[in-house]
């Protein structure tokens, strides 16, 4: 099949029955049979299966798949997410609590032997309470169990109901023998029904504590879902009307009035407000808005009354596109994931044998097949592999979700892990670690300027950058419609030269404006403005040349020199870096003195000035030393993205460009380079956690395994402790939810050299 004419396209599925990593495993081998489908990643903690496919593989083929290998699965709706249910529905937690109340007055009995007490029900009673909890309370161990062995598979649900099974029906037996026993001195056998009953019991508490706490994982989606207002005033013919969301469309003027959340993106039209965005920016402050601002959906306004354009809706809001980079770094499946795919798919056959070896060996050797049973039951009980499969994807869900609480979003779960290796950092410097807000600082006249000054040089300058939206051409324009009275020039045949400069034609005349480089290969010299342009460099000033051809070559008319801002807290991202062991660098197009300035108020130790932007992916190859390091860009332009690509991790700055931060794996989401340490900082916890889990997944198996088969652990303790080892994984992924960003100290009051540079 030709690729080229293929058609992609990404589908996700909501799925429910999964229990542990080998169920994971069966639906995705499921769904990887399907002709067309591509790549298949199954979430056991967020129950959602994302299925890319070359074909057009219908929705319905996929479900029908994952429904015949015993599931059941419906397509996800992300505008759905949040509805509540309708009606009147019981807690969950009832079968928890049916299934206790049953089983108490079997293992009372047990309770009060330390006392002195033999007292135990009759048997008919066992039975009557253990019934309903084997085969009412407990069939959803059955029904998953039977479709795994349809499959020819096995998951966590076979093992508990053939363990459960195995007691009771032992019981069972003990029973019924009963009237052919020499009854009168015979004492009663002990019934095993306590055993079955808390062990569905103590699995059903398991698996409501492990669902709850996921639900407490996903948190950040819920709160980002919530944002949206269901209801959006609207000016229509003159007159306010309030309309539900979906009929607003682009174009709407929207009436936004005090203490209300944002419902649509938009661009401010009439007022003047505070905007509160910590919900989607993690800046706490409140950011001024006026005319010409953008606004984003789900953040409120503190106070006056804002009419705004809208400019998108639904799926294409910025909220949108968080929520959805959130759920799929939430879904995504991390590398390590690998390690427990290999293990889940051997992982139940080689239980079910161990535990048939475990009856077969207490049997033979002992001649005691009534504790053959219980040890073989208890093998099957512990070793389920709930934990395992929990293991990495809780944890990836509860630090992408604390993340993105404080403007950090991780786009997918390479990034996270990778992100904890990485030991160096390259920044972009204007727009990342300055504000990006430059301003002219200095016009100097050249030999070939003529007699009209200062203002003639200004003027030609504004005529070529008018349709620039470069930074320095902002700072001439800016510069220019402040000065008084001075002519507006117009300029033909205009060209950008990437990572050089602009060139065009005014008055008939080809004029040039860029650096110095770009200077030196035209030819052009100007011997009289060298020693103030050293100067001007020493300074830290960006430097352009305006220069224009004539018959004997180039001549430069002028000089302009620039100056930026570095940002609040800049200094302090870079001192939390290198506290973190992470050696920082700087790409900058800028002249070396510019470059060199911002690093050494910043502590930066790398600096490569004059990197053109075709250049900045090689220079982050270069860091990485033929691989002895693990290199991050911070970047927001156009010209990173082949820099964030090319690094090992991207970090984007959001109040950059859309090419920027799809080209990356991070994006943070306000111009707070400090963020940039936040996120390595995240991603090591995380990492941490990750491995963690795993380790506890695998000791309780490894401890737990050996001393059931050894007769050390009876049924329900085996139980309780496999209830206990899913909680405490996903408890222990819930401890990322208090993670915090460094504290950013107050910025100093630098020098004017050192905060504009």
């Amino acid at each position: 099949m030709n690729d080229s004419s293929t058609a992609t396209a990404e589908i996700s599925l909501d799925i429910e029955g999964m229990s542990c990593a080998s169920c994971v495993m069966r639906v995705e081998k499921a769904l990887k049979k399907i002709p067309g489908v591509t790549e298949v990643s199954v979430n056991l903690a967020t129950e959602r299966a994302s299925i890319a496919t070359a074909d057009a593989v219908p929705p319905a083929t996929l479900i029908a798949a994952i429904e015949k290998a015993g599931y059941q699965a419906r397509e996800h709706l992300p505008e759905q997410a949040s509805t509540p249910p309708s009606g009147r529905t019981l807690p969950s937690w009832w079968p928890v609590a049916l299934a206790a109340a049953l089983s108490l007055p079997l293992v009372l009995p047990m309770l009060l032997v330390p006392l002195g007490s033999s007292w135990s029900l009759p048997p008919l009673w066992q039975w009557l309470l253990a019934t309903p909890v084997q085969f009412w309370l407990g069939w959803r161990f059955y029904h998953a169990g039977w479709g795994a062995l349809r499959a020819r598979s096995g998951n966590m649900d076979l093992l508990v109901a053939l363990g459960t099974s195995a007691a009771y029906g032992l019981s069972l037996w003990q029973w019924l023998r009963m009237p052919a026993m020499d009854g009168h001195t015979m004492a009663m056998p002990h019934l095993y029904f306590e055993s079955s009953a808390v062990v569905i019991t103590l699995v059903l508490l398991g698996k409501w504590l492990e669902g709850r706490a996921k639900r407490q994982t996903a948190d950040a989606i819920a709160a980002l879902n919530a944002l949206r207002p269901d209801r959006a005033r609207v000016r229509r013919h003159g007159q306010d009307v309030e309309v539900p969301l979906a009929q607003v469309k682009v174009g709407d003027l929207v009436v936004l009035r005090a203490g209300e959340r944002v419902p649509v993106d938009g661009v401010v039209r009439e007022g003047r407000s505070h905007l509160d965005e910590a919900m989607l920016t993690g800046e706490s402050r409140p950011q001024a808005k006026e005319v010409g601002d953008t606004l984003s959906a789900g953040a409120i306004n503190a106070e006056g009354v804002l009419v705004f354009e809208t400019t998108a809706v639904g799926a294409e809001t910025v909220l949108a596109r968080i929520v959805r980079m959130v759920e799929q770094a939430q879904a995504a499946k991390a590398p390590i994931q690998r390690l427990v795919d290999k293990v889940s798919a051997v992982f139940v056959p080689a239980v079910l044998l161990l535990s048939l070896l475990t009856f077969l060996g207490w049997g033979l050797a002992a001649g005691d097949w009534e504790q053959a049973l219980l040890n073989a039951v208890a093998v099957m009980v512990i070793a389920c592999p709930c934990a395992l499969g929990l293991a990495t994807p809780t944890a990836i869900m509860a630090g992408t979700g604390v993340a993105a609480r404080h403007g950090i979003l991780i786009k997918d779960a390479q990034a996270l892990e990778i992100a904890h290796r990485v030991d160096v950092i390259a920044f972009d410097k204007t727009g990342t670690l300055t504000l990006g807000r430059p301003r002219l600082t200095e016009l100097e006249e050249g030999e070939g300027a003529g007699p009209s000054g200062k203002a003639r040089l200004l003027a030609l300058a504004a005529a070529l950058q008018a349709r620039s939206e470069h930074p320095l051409a902002r700072a001439v324009l800016d510069a220019a419609a402040a000065e008084p009275g001075l002519a507006t020039l117009q300029a033909n045949d205009v060209r950008s030269v990437a990572g050089l400069g602009i060139e065009g034609e005014v008055e008939g005349r080809t004029l040039y404006l860029g650096s110095s480089r770009w200077m030196q290969q035209l030819q052009a010299s100007a011997p009289a403005l060298q020693a103030r342009a050293a100067q001007l460099q020493a300074q830290g000033r960006t430097l352009s040349w305006l220069a224009q051809r004539d018959a004997e070559g180039v001549t430069v008319l002028g000089l302009l020199a620039f100056g930026d801002q570095i940002k609040p807290g800049a200094r302090q991202a870079i001192a939390t870096l290198h506290a973190l062991g992470i050696r920082t660098a700087m790409l900058s197009g800028d002249n070396r003195g510019a470059a060199q300035q911002v690093a050494d108020v910043l502590g930066i130790q790398d600096v490569r000035a004059e990197v053109l932007p075709g250049d900045k992916a090689a220079a982050v190859t270069a860091l990485r030393e033929n691989g002895a390091h693990l290199v991050a860009m911070v970047g927001d332009g156009i010209n990173d993205a082949p820099a964030l690509a090319a690094a090992d991790v991207g970090i984007a700055m959001s109040t950059g460009t859309d090419v920027a931060m799809q080209a990356a794996g991070v994006t943070l989401m306000h111009g707070d380079p400090g963020l940039a340490a936040d996120a390595i900082d995240i991603s090591r916890r995380t990492y941490g956690k990750i491995r963690q889990n795993l380790f506890w997944a695998f000791i309780y198996n490894l401890i737990g395994i050996p001393l059931a088969a050894f007769g050390l652990l009876n049924p329900m303790l085996a139980g309780a402790a496999m209830a206990f080892s899913s909680v405490s994984v996903v408890s222990n992924a819930l401890l990322l939810r208090r993670w915090r960003p460094h504290p950013q100290d107050v910025p100093q009051n630098l020098s004017n050299e050192g905060t504009q540079p």
